[in-house]
């Protein structure tokens, strides 16, 4: 009568998370430059929307409350 071994599930995971990690293709030094331009810059225009936005509304309750 054999005894079978169950696969530990962390060991499994861990494995498959190695596997994957393996298929990884790091971006290169021009790629994450324009990458990080781009995020920038959408984030200095959100801003700019929002603080648009918020001076838009503070306008118009501060002539509603008047």
């Amino acid at each position: 009568m054999a005894i079978e071994k169950k696969a530990n599930p962390v060991a499994a995971y861990l494995s498959g998370v190695g596997d994957e990690f393996k298929k990884i293709t790091w971006p290169g030094k021009d790629e994450l430059v324009d990458s990080s331009i781009v995020v920038i810059t959408f984030i200095v225009i959100l801003a700019i929307v929002v603080f648009c936005f918020d001076k838009f509304i503070m306008f118009f309750l501060d002539l509603i409350l008047r």
